[in-house]
């Protein structure tokens, strides 16, 4: 992982400025994010920073609301992480690792699979940052009548959807497959809950340990009426805020040199474990590309990302909403802006 350019301010307060590397038309490719008439849909921000500097951002659109007029949207507006929370609650799972309170190869504390004869009872605090643990839980975004994950977030899990997910049946034994689950996630923080206490406690964590550190000030977390963050889908910041979190991966989990993420924690996250039906590596909480550059990305819903790039030192944020169907052209868009930064990097100087 690229360290701390050195004397280079580190963006707790503010992202320093710069230009983007000669020969990368970053206003351009960016643009593209913004063509409400092209492939992409909307997009409301997009961030890109090079060796610590903020290269480029952008921002459109405007944000609607149930009980408040239409917001537009700029540099300070909270958008929503969808899934993109879910690597946060790995950034967690690695402080309580760190602070020797969890271990990855506990097996998993929950209430609901205690019994001697339950085989839930063997899955693993890693089985479950893999997304390997075997629950029966289907992530599906359209059909509400099968739909476990509609039912959980909308439904009649919305009130304790740790619970919800723990509940589930096993599909299979635990390790066995990678089955991509918010449930799964929401297990996860539940463990976190009783960990460190539900609500205000969990909310004082993840500001004192994860958010205030890194100057993500605008970072709110949603939490159901157990008291359990739904970190499968629920943190509100700034596209500047999403980077300064990729950035800390990006830094490997040092911040203005302290180390906030157990050494090798960030390794942990991006080591390619499991594909996907479509071809799509997954690693812990995180997805991996595979390429060259050592890049990975957290992803959520409608496509929002945060694209690490480790060989190129790059974090490049979009957010907004694209259908599902277009997400192979998000991909083909995140693979040009590498490939555009990692041809001026071959450029003689």
């Amino acid at each position: 992982m690229p360290p701390q350019p050195e004397g280079l301010p580190w963006p707790t307060e503010e992202w320093p400025p710069g230009p983007p590397p000669g020969g990368v038309d970053v206003e351009g490719i960016v643009a593209e994010l913004f063509d409400e008439d092209g492939p992409l849909a909307t997009t409301y921000a997009a961030v890109v920073i090079h060796r610590g500097r903020l290269v480029h951002e952008r921002y459109a659109g405007v944000i609607e609301h149930l009980d408040a007029p239409p917001e537009p949207v700029t540099a300070a507006t909270p958008l929503l992480s969808w899934s993109m929370a879910k690597s946060m609650l790995h950034a967690v799972i690695g402080m309580l690792v760190g602070d020797r309170r969890l271990a990855t190869g506990d097996r998993a504390a929950v209430p609901e699979w205690q019994s001697d004869d339950d085989p839930r009872s063997a899955i693993t605090i890693e089985q479950l940052l893999a997304m390997r643990d075997g629950l029966d839980f289907l992530e599906d975004y359209v059909d509400a009548d099968r739909s476990d994950v509609i039912e959980m977030l909308f439904g009649s899990g919305s009130g304790d959807v740790a619970h919800f997910a723990a509940d589930r049946t096993l599909a299979a034994p635990p390790g066995d497959r990678l089955n991509y689950s918010s449930g799964t996630s929401n297990v996860l923080s539940g463990i976190v809950a009783r960990l460190l206490g539900p609500g205000e406690p969990y909310e004082r964590f993840l500001h004192e340990r994860l958010f205030a550190p890194i100057g993500m000030r605008t970072a709110t977390a949603r939490l159901d009426a157990a008291g359990t963050w739904i970190a499968s889908s629920y943190v509100y910041c700034c596209a500047r805020d999403f980077a300064r979190f990729g950035y800390l991966y990006l830094r490997d989990g040092v911040w203005e040199g302290r180390r906030l993420l157990p050494g090798g924690w960030v390794d942990h996250g991006r080591t390619w474990r499991s594909v996907d039906d479509e071809g799509h590596g997954y690693g812990a909480h995180w997805w991996v590309i595979g390429d060259e550059h050592g890049s990975f990305r957290a992803s959520g819903y409608e496509g929002q990302s945060i694209m690490v790039v480790p060989g190129l030192d790059l974090v490049v944020v979009r957010l907004g909403k694209t259908d599902a169907a277009r997400y192979p052209l998000l991909t083909d868009w995140r693979r040009r802006v590498v490939e555009a930064f990692a041809a001026s990097a071959l450029e003689p100087s």
